[in-house]
């Protein structure tokens, strides 16, 4: 993929299920959601979403149906046991009986548990004697529930023709990534998929990271990704002749702006929604290759560095909003996490009226959806999406 906005041609979305049920008032915080979300309501959005991308002629690939397929792959099942599985958390006793049990199972209902999580009370039964279980609640966890599975965009990302696998920081979200690699590693659609990025490097999310132009990319810092993560980055699409222009990005570490892509998005070639409170203060480190290290320079305005890196004379900045207050409502409503399926053509929530409209005004083709369930975790389109590949032009 050489670039945020060519014509879209395969994604990969999740629909959300059972996940999003475990969601309560008591653990929603822990688990990165604002609010609980009807989750038949989501599976509608997302559904219409889904539909949205086939309208205009994309594949859309479901994680769920990939990662069921996979796991009839034995060594896949050995991989998602040892990962989801935790026995420093669980003890020998419990863990060995969960394995024993879960290696039994078919494949989606394997599938299920590592999407869906599994209380202390749903375990198998076993007639050994554990401390583990008695100190539990029967509705703690003894898997974890993976509701933000949904934001597909974070643990994976394509440059070129290579998948990076994010490293994801926080521990509520790490195990998505040990899933998405077992897809990647297993499934045969993607045997011949080369690797950009390891799972096990340092912090890097792929919400932070903008494929801008053909070797120009951007990279978020801030509350997700970090200083170490966005050179390690550079350095290996730098090896892998991926690019040769990385920006690293300094961006808010908040709620509201975890990741790049809730302050700006590219809408076309040489356009980016953006949120107007940072234009002017948002800079970029240029890293480039040189002589196998590393040249670093800025920091300077993210705008300049960006247009130089990719050969044009200025980029084109449409606001978030009309005015101060309504900028910062649409951009905490993902305003400024738009999906590009096409030069000038984009996804964007209904909601965010006046962003929209602003982007129409711009010459931009909006997609309108529905998002007032599947906000609730804060992620937008763009979230929701990793592009798999795109149609060079």
């Amino acid at each position: 993929m050489q670039s945020e906005v060519d014509p879209l041609e395969t994604v990969l979305l999740h629909r959300p299920g059972n996940e999003l049920k475990r969601l309560t008032p008591r653990n929603n915080d822990q688990l990165l959601f604002d609010a609980i979300p009807w989750v038949d309501r989501a599976q509608d959005e997302h559904d219409a979403f889904a539909e949205t991308l086939r309208a205009r002629g994309v594949g859309v690939l479901l994680l769920r149906d990939l990662l069921t397929e996979t796991l009839s792959d034995t060594r896949a099942q050995a991989s998602a046991l040892h990962s989801g599985v935790d026995e420093r958390r669980l003890g020998t006793e419990v863990a060995d009986t969960l394995r024993s049990h879960l290696t039994s199972v078919p494949p989606e209902t394997l599938a299920e548990v590592l999407v869906a999580g599994m209380t202390f009370e749903e375990l198998p039964a076993s007639e050994g004697h554990s401390l583990v279980r008695r100190m539990h609640h029967a509705h703690d966890f003894a898997i974890d529930p993976l509701p933000n599975l949904l934001f597909t965009r974070d643990s994976s990302v394509w440059v070129g023709d290579r998948v990076a696998i994010a490293s994801l920081l926080l521990p509520a979200r790490r195990r998505e990534s040990a899933l998405t690699d077992l897809v990647y590693a297993y499934h045969p659609r993607f045997a011949h998929s080369p690797r950009a990025y390891g799972a096990h490097s340092a912090p890097v999310e792929g919400g932070d990271v903008l494929v801008l132009a053909p070797g120009v990319l951007a990279v978020g810092v801030g509350e997700r990704t970090t200083p170490a993560g966005a050179e390690s980055f550079a350095r290996s699409v730098f090896a892998d002749g991926l690019a040769h222009t990385v920006l690293a990005v300094p961006i808010t570490q908040t709620r509201a702006s975890m990741h790049l892509d809730t302050v700006c998005t590219m809408v076309d070639r040489d356009a980016v929604v953006m949120y107007p409170a940072i234009q002017d203060s948002l800079t970029a480190y240029s890293m480039r290759p040189v002589d196998k290290d590393l040249e670093v320079s800025g920091p300077e305005p993210f705008l300049e560095a960006t247009a130089r890196a990719m050969g044009i004379e200025r980029m084109r900045v449409i606001d978030t909003g009309l005015d101060p207050v309504t900028a910062e409502r649409e951009q905490w409503e993902d305003g400024n996490n738009t999906f590009a399926v096409a030069p000038g053509v984009v996804v964007a929530y209904e909601r965010n009226a006046e962003t929209n409209a602003r982007l129409e005004e711009a010459g931009i083709e909006v997609l309108r959806i529905s998002g007032s369930e599947l906000g609730t975790g804060r992620g937008g389109p763009r979230c929701m999406s990793c592009p798999i590949s795109r149609a060079a032009l």
